[in-house]
């Protein structure tokens, strides 16, 4: 870090875009790191006028990445999501779409060393303690962008990140219970990666297929939403401090309609996601194949893959559910697809304090 800027990169990562730093250009966690984010991202307000972010929480993210002590991972990923109108930089949850960005990052920056064609990037996600593995286009030992990988909500097309995440720890279950009864509605509280509580679309009079801006005008839907999210918090053991706690998500489902698996509009939490997040995804595709969910009788199941619809396209992925008789289930297998791609390599200027 030198006194005039920060050595950043703007990266996209999925259908989020950020700013990724390695952890030594930045200070230590506490109040002044947060303090700088906030000034490179130009927070708070609305527009982030004065700063590199975008204005909307899926673009005023922050990856930080460094090199992992542990001995069968690579880097560490550490996500924050800088509120655009509030103080607040928030570490409660991870990014599975910036996730997709970290390993090509970590290649660029040389702490993961190029193969010929494709690079594992083995990765530790410090909000959670979730790993995963990261297979990165090298050709030539240097990362490749350019590709033929189609990714819903993302203009063009560009070189694939196949993701392999590893089993969650936590249980995938966190109440214990398959359906639970919250704020006056029967909910699923399910995390294979994301703390979500899923629900279905018609129990709150709507179809779920509504556009994120007109669910998002909807101040009587919302209120309902936010009942439910205090009170999963509670029930799930997470921070019952709304305000600076981004999780659980609350996804909304329902009967697909245009082939896939499972419909869904996901509150990340107070806006409406224009697609859905990969770990947001990831428990709602476990959702969709576990017996007695909210989502499991709305799903249909083409084999093969979880392809949920959302409001930009769809997200596939692949997952397996075990669940012996009597036992706990527990994913062990989810993989996905995203692309990522460097904007902007260089030096952030952060403006002035203005709190």
């Amino acid at each position: 870090m030198t006194s005039d800027g920060v050595r950043c990169a703007l990266m996209r990562g999925g259908t989020s875009k950020g700013a990724v730093f390695l952890a030594d250009d930045l200070p230590p966690s506490g109040a002044d790191r947060d303090d700088l984010l906030l000034r490179v991202m130009g927070s708070p307000d609305r527009r982030q006028i004065d700063g590199v972010g975008g204005a909307h929480p899926l673009t005023s993210k922050v990856a930080v990445v460094s090199t992992s002590s542990e001995p069968d991972v690579d880097v560490d990923y550490l996500f924050l999501q800088v509120v655009v109108d509030k103080p607040v930089v928030s570490d409660s949850q991870t990014c599975g779409n910036m996730l997709a960005a970290v390993g090509p990052f970590a290649v660029e920056r040389g702490l993961v060393g190029a193969y010929g064609g494709v690079t594992p990037v083995r990765v530790r996600m410090l909000n959670t303690g979730g790993r995963a593995t990261l297979h990165v286009r090298t050709p030539g030992g240097t990362v490749t962008y350019e590709g033929d990988t189609d990714l819903a909500g993302v203009p063009g097309t560009a070189a694939p990140v196949d993701i392999e995440l590893a089993p969650p720890s936590a249980p995938l279950l966190p109440t214990g219970a398959v359906i639970d009864r919250l704020a006056g509605l029967d909910v699923t509280c399910i995390d294979n990666g994301m703390p979500t509580v899923v629900v279905r679309a018609g129990d709150l009079g709507i179809t779920g297929g509504e556009p994120p801006d007109e669910l998002e005008a909807d101040d009587a839907l919302r209120e309902r939403v936010h009942l439910v999210r205090a009170a999963a918090s509670a029930a799930m053991g997470l921070s019952t401090d709304l305000e600076t706690s981004t999780v659980p998500k609350i996804v909304l489902v329902s009967s697909p309609e245009e082939g896939g698996s499972l419909r869904t509009r996901s509150f990340i939490p107070h806006r409406v996601h224009e697609a859905i997040g990969v770990l947001g995804g990831a428990s709602i595709a476990a959702a969709a194949a576990l017996p007695g969910t909210v989502a499991y009788d709305l799903a249909a199941r083409p084999g093969g893959r979880v392809r949920l619809e959302h409001p930009t396209g769809f997200l596939d992925l692949a997952l397996d559910v075990d669940q012996a008789a009597g036992d706990t289930p527990r994913v062990s297998r989810t993989s996905v697809v995203r692309t990522a791609r460097m904007l902007l390599d260089g030096t952030v200027f952060p403006g002035p304090a203005r709190l």
